[in-house]
């Protein structure tokens, strides 16, 4: 059976969909992760800019920034595929070649060890918090079997 595109699934949960349908909560802990991949990048990005003032004239230059901006590139893809099973396992590898941009900016093994250190928390406290997400989805799930109610007959009241 050939593999269903992105364009077919997504056409087949819109068709699914119903109104008052729960909408299916996301990872946080892929929204940390990702934020944390993200600001990282950017923080490769300036670092590749600063070599320019710091390295000019040396005739590995370009090759220096290439590097950068490509290890920058390399966060941003990551954040992609970090639902993946091996996409977690990428980000702690960019983690490590971060440290790499000390060499010639030392500077950068403090921002990478900072980086490194978010990045941990965000998977540790983002499972966290989706695990006790999942435990009250699934109160909430049990409440409303046992009441009745549905999603747009709970109200709060004010």
């Amino acid at each position: 059976m050939a593999r269903k595109s992105v364009r077919e699934k997504l056409a087949e949960e819109q068709a699914q969909w119903r109104p008052g349908m729960p909408k299916p909560r996301r990872s946080v802990r892929m929204l940390f992760a990702s934020t944390v991949l993200t600001l990282q990048a950017l923080a490769v990005v300036f670092a590749s800019l600063a070599m320019i003032g710091l390295y000019r004239g040396n005739p590995n230059l370009p090759w220096m920034i290439g590097a950068g901006l490509a290890l920058a590139a390399a966060f941003i893809g990551a954040c992609a595929v970090l639902a993946k099973p091996w996409g977690i396992k990428l980000g702690w590898a960019l983690q490590l070649l971060a440290f790499g941009l000390a060499l010639w900016i030392p500077a950068m093994a403090l921002v990478a060890l900072g980086f490194t250190g978010c990045w941990a928390y965000a998977l540790v406290k983002g499972k966290k918090i989706d695990e006790e997400n999942a435990e009250r989805d699934e109160a909430e799930r049990l409440y409303r079997e046992q009441h009745g109610e549905t999603a747009s007959e709970i109200r709060t009241e004010a």
